[in-house]
């Protein structure tokens, strides 16, 4: 596949070996969301969604912060309480579409993400996080509720009373206490993050679209299922998916004592 790019005015995106690579890009508001940027993640995640060629999408951030929330400038322009929600549901639409995107989603968090940057980070599968990674659940202070997903997505993930701790204290909390609460998957220096997140995303990258859209179609549905369900699903997933060419020529290497199709990296050693 053919490197690809397409300028924007808030965010930077990318596109190569079919890795698509998301950079938020306003680092003198260390990346606050402003309605321009909000438009932009709409435009990128839909092509994203709409292209099969793309495997794998990285979500990051300019200037050593990966997101700071909303743009409070955008917050107080315009007070009325439909326009705000004309605004969210708006961005919800991005939310979704995040979360039921049927590829892997990396977060690199190499700076903060408060507020909605924690929602956002929030969508991934997975996110990395370099030491300076700083994260706070802010919304509190300025009177407003979480929002960008995190009422669905936080308490699955740390539990809904830590989940709550981290919304009524509004405390920031770094990189290592945000994996051992499951937020983080790993941690890599500021020199080793961006690297390790491409190195995942160039190996995951084959892995078989079929099976791996429907695994985490599944995972995720697992969450809100009851067993007979997901075990019906599973058993679904599993006729198309063993139905695949992929599948066929795995087999018969496996058979034939040949190196698999797929591996993960190996990791580069932890900040």
């Amino acid at each position: 596949m053919q490197a690809a790019s397409q300028a924007y005015q808030a965010v930077q995106y990318a596109v190569a070996d079919n890795v698509a690579t998301l950079t938020l890009n306003r680092p003198a508001q260390r990346n606050a969301l402003d309605q321009v940027m909000r438009e932009e993640l709409g435009d990128i995640v839909a092509a994203v969604r709409r292209d099969r060629e793309i495997k794998v999408l990285i979500i990051q951030g300019a200037g050593g912060a990966f997101c700071a929330g909303g743009d409070i400038r955008t917050m107080t322009s315009d007070t009325a309480a439909d326009g705000a929600r004309d605004r969210m549901l708006n961005l919800q639409v991005v939310i979704a579409d995040l979360l039921n995107l049927d590829r892997p989603v990396i977060a690199v968090v190499d700076g903060p993400a408060y507020g909605a940057g924690l929602g956002l980070a929030l969508t991934a599968d997975l996110v990395l996080a370099s030491p300076r990674a700083r994260f706070c659940l802010s919304f509190l202070r300025l009177g407003a509720v979480p929002d960008c997903g995190v009422f669905y997505t936080l308490p699955r993930i740390v539990g809904l009373q830590r989940a709550k701790e981290l919304a009524f204290s509004t405390r920031e909390f770094g990189a290592q206490e945000a994996r051992d609460m499951g937020i983080v998957f790993e941690v890599h220096a500021e020199s080793q993050v961006h690297e390790r997140a491409q190195a995942l995303a160039a190996s995951m990258s084959q892995l078989p679209l079929a099976a791996l859209s429907l695994t985490k179609r599944l995972f995720n549905a697992s969450l809100n299922s009851d067993m007979n369900t997901m075990l019906d699903l599973e058993a679904a997933g599993q006729g198309i998916a063993r139905s695949t060419e992929y599948h066929r020529v795995a087999a018969a290497r496996f058979l034939q004592k040949e190196p698999p199709l797929y591996q993960w990296p190996a990791a580069t050693p932890p900040a």
